[in-house]
């Protein structure tokens, strides 16, 4: 098996990849089976992708979707609703929790890359 980002290969049962530090389709299964509540899926405002409050980033994680269309469906809302979405976002915001869960590390450009 190979990195999707870097190219180097990684081990079968490798979670991360040695290299660059992104996470593998192992990885990625390896924690949506092992939450620490569980199988159960939590709703959490993500710090590691937000903008404002994270509100956006954690939904789009929590149903799967493109977080760029959560945000505009967001800023719909908002806009036709005639602010009431915007009430809806600041009550998410304080109501939702923080995940603080530290996202791999994506390589900088300044940084050497191993070749074999």
């Amino acid at each position: 098996m190979y990195c999707s980002n870097c190219g180097i290969q990684t081990g079968d049962t490798d979670k991360f990849c040695r290299e660059c530090g992104r996470e593998t389709p192992v990885g990625r299964e390896a924690f949506r089976q092992g939450s620490t509540y569980g199988n159960s899926r939590r709703l959490v405002r993500l710090a590691s992708d937000k903008k404002i409050g994270g509100v956006c980033s954690g939904l789009a994680a929590y149903f799967d979707v493109d977080v760029t269309l959560v945000r505009l469906m967001v800023a719909a809302a908002i806009i036709f609703s005639g602010g009431l979405g915007l009430i809806a976002y600041i009550v998410a915001w304080i109501v939702m929790p923080l995940e603080r869960r530290i996202p791999p590390m994506e390589p900088s450009a300044n940084s050497p890359r191993a070749t074999a």
